[in-house]
């Protein structure tokens, strides 16, 4: 096994990999940035090296920087955790070029899913349903709407390099689709360097099925069932579920065994996520893949008894997976709610400051609090402003839904706002109860 792992992030995810990698004997290299210094990660760590300012594109972007950190240190691996550099294809022939592992899939494997024009290409070929869309990237805004004309409104305009809901328009009507492309253009541009976009009719109603697979160097790629990621919020996730309570038994095998399709296809390895949409008639369509560890993968770990992270290091490693697809169950059910340092009351506006103190449920079985603050923890401006994940887990949906809003109930974060309330309004709300939900919920003003 890797000697050493440089941890290329920050938060809660590096938190979740040091942990991890503690368990295996492997020893850990926090980085941080200026303003990180006094990060839980760089405290737990067994050693840490500053990186750059309080700047992204300072530390935690800095390719030069990193790898450079993981020379000195005589570092393996490099873990990348998610967003960051975790699906820069860049960084991962630049890890292979300097003979440090990169814990994730091949660089060429990155670059084609990452590029979304591209990924519908591949999953065409692979026979894998997609969402009506264009046959490549837009030229410019009379494209999309000849494919409008075509296909008719909603249609969603989306950045080919995107991620994290930018870059992305949502057009009702021809009226508004010049400006909508413009600034999607804009944004994907200002985010990703890159303006190129592509466009794809919109499902209504649809629901946000991703599937979590898992595969080795050795050919093997096995799921782990799916996750409900509906409840959004600008196309940012809110609160998941594990597994898809609105899916039947044969649905489900149906969407998880594409999804292993989607994966043999390009040859994947390490930890991704085959993301569909399913729309109110039971079709489900290939969205994206996201080629990293997800956010919400600890309740996948909840519902299958399966660490994701340490299989991820393992298979970076050269190693078969130590399960086979026949191993993986579905234990019970499991949510996770994301903790935001913002203020719900203020359009969701992100709050820095220091908390004063903090207490969360503990000490009993079907609890799990993910997160990288303290007491005493000044929360820097400068990043995410997701702060901890309060993950449940029951026999039942309705026994996770019980435990998390006692788990909530239970949960004080002094000295900053937080969403905690808004999660609750959510799990409190009939229509989320009887799972009536889609991933226009909360904007169509379901909950306020």
């Amino acid at each position: 096994m890797f000697n050493k792992i440089l941890i290329a992030n920050r938060g809660e995810i590096a938190v979740r990999i040091i942990r991890a990698c503690k368990e295996l004997n492997i020893k850990t290299v926090a980085i941080y940035s200026l303003a990180d210094k006094d990060a839980l990660h760089v405290k737990i760590a067994d050693e840490s090296i500053c990186v750059g300012t309080h700047k992204s594109s300072d530390s935690y972007l800095n390719m030069e920087n990193i790898l450079s950190a993981a020379i000195a240190t005589k570092s393996n691996a490099i873990h990348p955790g998610f967003g960051f550099l975790s699906e820069n294809y860049t960084f991962a022939k630049m890890c292979r070029d300097c003979s440090i592992k990169f814990i994730g899939p091949r660089s060429s494997v990155i670059n084609k899913m990452g590029n979304k024009s591209n990924a519908r290409k591949t999953m065409i070929e692979a026979d894998v349903p997609v969402i009506p869309g264009s046959a490549g990237i837009l030229k410019d805004w009379t494209e999309a709407k000849a494919f409008a004309d075509e296909y008719g409104y909603p249609v969603i305009i989306k950045a080919s390099a995107g991620g994290g809901g930018k870059g992305i328009r949502i057009v009702h009507e021809e009226s508004n689709l010049q400006a909508s492309f413009e600034n999607a253009q804009s944004e994907s541009l200002l985010a990703f360097n890159d303006g190129s976009l592509y466009i794809e009719k919109v499902i209504v109603n649809a629901r946000h099925i991703e599937v979590q697979i898992l595969g080795d160097e050795h050919g093997n790629v096995v799921h782990l069932f799916e996750r409900d990621c509906s409840l959004q919020r600008n196309s940012q996730k809110v609160l998941e579920e594990a597994p898809a309570y609105i899916l039947d038994d044969k649905t489900r095998m149906e969407i998880c065994n594409t999804a292993v399709k989607a994966g043999l296809h390009v040859g994947y390895y390490s930890a991704g996520t085959i993301e569909f949409l399913y729309d109110s008639e039971g079709n489900f369509y290939f969205m994206e893949m996201n080629t990293r560890i997800q956010v919400e993968h600890p309740i996948t770990e909840m519902i299958t008894g399966i660490d994701i992270v340490k299989e991820q290091i393992s298979i970076a490693f050269g190693n078969k997976l130590s399960f086979t697809q026949d191993d993986v169950n579905i234990l019970g059910h499991s949510i996770e709610c994301r903790i935001n340092a913002e203020n719900p009351d203020d359009n969701f506006k992100p709050m820095a400051g220091t908390i004063d103190f903090i207490h969360y449920n503990s000490g009993c079985i079907g609890y799990r609090f993910d997160s990288a603050v303290y007491s005493g923890y000044s929360i820097p401006p400068f990043y995410d402003s997701m702060i901890a994940k309060v993950i449940t887990f029951g026999k039942t949906r309705e026994d996770a839904i019980i435990k998390m809003n006692l788990a909530l109930d239970e949960l004080t974060i002094d000295g900053i706002c937080t969403n905690i309330s808004f999660q609750k309004q959510i799990l409190q709300n009939n229509d989320f109860i009887n799972c009536n939900y889609d991933i226009q919920f909360i904007e169509r003003g379901l909950i306020c």
